[in-house]
Order: structure tokens, then sequence, then C-alpha cells
């Protein structure tokens, strides 16, 4: 009976908190989430607080509040809890409900950050710094561990010792690039591909790569790309990367073929194919019939039409999340045209699982690493404001080129 009527008792609660905040105007997507979120008691939305917190944050920043925010609020729906204010005991739970899904320490890391921010938002009292969401978290990480899955790296020689003598091998950027045909589409991915090497740009700040962004390096065969923002520099104080002659050569062919004079460099290529054509003489009009009499041209002669191809180039830059598609589509156009010779339909498979538009950042991070740059050399190179993620995507190469790997290379 106890239980029955505490049931009834918080079923009440969560009726009653359908309409607990106050509707406002919205701003973009972030509040129209936030003012569909249960909370116990009304709550007055602070629109000031808001609007500065969307003005200070990137856009992606702002969708991905909004996506943890509305898992969290449907998971407490799910379990007829309150979302606002969530209690230590609610947060722990979801994180524990989130890892049982599968969930990495490093996606519930965002989660906690997220379900933190929409409570000082909404100037409540943050659950998250509770020692009991804290010492589950760490539970979660000791449990499952906290190692990411690493994107398979595209260098552009593959798995070698030697970036400079070795002959290329396997999955390897220069065979990619020699396989992509010289129609539009073979040349924007050329051009792309190889860019997004020269640079390690992320996905995000690939297609945000403008025209009017490349600039004279010294080298005249050379550029210089400006960067004007990036993850790790939401407020634009902005940096350089090197494209080399062979991007600027790629590039030049890309724009000539395609028209781009200005604005977002990497576009959409829409392709129509038309089959072949046999020549038609056309009907006798005395044989078209009464409900066909509206189209007489039916009655008119056809020449013949050889199959042809036709492109639109879009207007607006690719979306990021078409990077890494894009990257497994040359990957599999290369194996089908024989450039990748010494790898099987299994090898293939298995490749391509671990492809992703940060594919080639690692690939750049690694050729680096493996050519004898520095931590330094690196960081700058590819815009790491922290050590970490360089030294994570380079630790294979670090335990076979470090002092054991050259040891047991003597011993045989």
């Amino acid at each position: 009976m106890g239980t029955d009527t505490a049931r009834e008792e918080r079923e009440s609660v969560v009726a009653a908190a359908e309409t607990a905040l106050t509707p406002i105007a919205p701003f973009g997507d972030l509040p129209w989430a936030i003012v569909q979120m249960r909370a116990v008691e009304p709550i007055v939305v602070n629109e000031a607080l808001i609007a500065a917190y969307q003005a200070a944050s990137s856009p992606h920043s702002v969708r991905a509040l909004r996506s943890d925010i509305e898992a969290f609020d449907a998971w407490c729906r799910r379990t007829q809890r309150i979302a606002l204010p969530a209690t230590p005991e609610m947060v722990a739970d979801y994180l524990d409900a989130r890892a049982g899904e599968g969930a990495k320490p490093a996606s519930l890391g965002r989660y906690k950050a997220s379900i933190a921010k929409v409570h000082q938002l909404l100037e409540l009292k943050d659950p998250t710094q509770a020692p009991l969401v804290k010492l589950r978290l760490a539970a979660i990480r000791r449990r499952t561990g906290t190692a990411q899955k690493q994107a398979r790296p595209l260098r552009f020689k593959g798995p070698v010792k030697d970036v400079e003598r070795d002959q290329a091998r396997g999955l390897n950027i220069r065979a990619l690039l020699e396989a992509c045909g010289d129609d539009l589409p073979g040349l924007r991915d050329r051009a792309l591909l190889s860019a997004a090497y020269d640079t390690g740009l992320r996905a995000s700040e690939l297609v945000a790569v403008a025209v009017e962004h490349i600039v004279d390096a010294l080298d005249p065969e050379a550029r210089l790309l400006e960067i004007p923002r990036s993850k790790a520099d939401q407020e634009g104080e902005g940096a350089t990367a090197f494209i080399s002659p062979r991007s600027v050569r790629a590039i030049a062919a890309w724009r000539a073929a395609s028209g781009i004079a200005a604005g977002p460099l990497f576009r959409r290529v829409q392709v129509r194919r038309y089959k072949a054509r046999l020549a038609d003489p056309g009907r006798p009009i005395a044989s078209i019939s009464g409900r066909e009499a509206w189209d007489l041209r039916k009655t008119l002669p056809k020449r013949a039409m050889a199959a042809r191809v036709e492109y639109d180039v879009g207007e607006a830059a690719l979306h990021p999340g078409s990077i890494g598609p894009i990257w497994r589509r040359i990957i599999q156009r290369a194996f089908d045209r024989g450039a990748l010779g010494d790898l099987t339909a299994d090898d293939l498979v298995r490749l391509l699982k671990g492809i992703s538009a940060h594919s080639t950042r690692v690939g750049l991070n690694q050729d680096l690493f493996a050519s004898g740059e520095g931590l330094t050399g690196i960081m700058d190179a590819l815009r790491w404001k922290s050590p970490r993620m360089p030294l994570a995507y380079n630790r294979n190469l670090a335990a076979e080129q470090g002092a054991a790997g050259r040891l047991m290379a003597k011993l045989g």
C-alpha cells in the first residue's frame, strides 16, 4: 500500500511539473529545449543570460547542449522523475544508465557538463558537483577504462617507418590522390583530401575554408591558409597552416573546372547521368488518339543522343558530416581501380570501419612524429593547445620506435 501511495504522489508531482517553466520567446534552438523541461517549481528564465551564452558559444556547442538536455529530460520522463532541479542521485543514476547503454567515459563527462550548464543557465544549484556524482563517474571509468577509440590514420605513405625513403604501402594518401578521377567530383575530392592532410584541419574547419583564406607564401609554389576560427579557438584569434605545392595544384584544377572564384572552396557536386538514346522519327499525326491530341510533341522527330554526364556545383560549403563518407568513398574507389594492390577485400572492410573525418589529422600527426618532429613542432603544426591528444595519437608509433622497439629490431 505504501508503495502505491508513493507512486501516486510522484505521478502527481510529475503531472504538476508539465508546465512549470515560464515560457519565453525562443532564442534560436536552445531555449525551446529548456522550456520543454519539467521543473518542481516554476522557473523564470533569465533571457539575458541565455542570450549571452549563445552569443559566446559556437553553434556546434549550442546544438550539443540542446541534444544532451533533451536526452536527459527524456530519461527523466521515462523514469518518472522531474528534470529540474536535478538531484545528485538523479545525475548519478542517469550516468549509470547511459554507461549501461554503451556510452564511453568521455561522452559521460560531456553529459555531466551539459547538466551542469543548464542548471547554471537557469540559476539553479549545480548537482554535478556533489561527491556522489564524482564518485559514481569515477567508478564507471574504473570499470570500463578511459581509452577512447581512435580514428584510423590516413598517412601519406601508409604504415611506414621512414616517411621519406620507404615505398608507399597499404592504405595511403598518395595512392588515394592518384586514384581520384579528372571529372568534377574527382577534382574536388583530390583537392579536399590533399588540403586536409596538409593542414590537419578538423571537419568543421575544413568545410569552412574559403578562397579568400588562401594567401601567398615565401615559396611561390606553396600557399598559406588563414584559419579565422577553430574548435580550439572560439574567440577568433586565428591561425595559419601550410598548403603544399601538391595541394596548390589540386586546388587550382578544382577551381578552374568548377568556376569557383570566391566563397566556400569545397562544395557539393551534384551528378546527373543520362543514358544514350536512339533516334526517333516521331509518330504520324494520324496515329495520335484523341486522348493524346493535347501533346503533339509525340509527332516530332528526336535526334539520337549519346550518353552524357552533367554536373552542378552548389553554392554552399560541404557539411562537416559529409567528410568521413567522402574519405570512405575515395578509398573504396581507389581499391576498385586497383590503386591499393596490397590490400585484400577483407583488409578493406576492416580498414573502412575506422575511417572518419579525423583520419587525415591523425595521419599527419603520426607522419610528423615518424619524421622526427618533436612534440612542440607537432602541437604548433596542428594547433594543439594540450599535448594530451598528440601523444595519444602517437602512442603506438612511440612504442614501436621507442627504446624497446629499437633494441628488439637490433636483436632480430
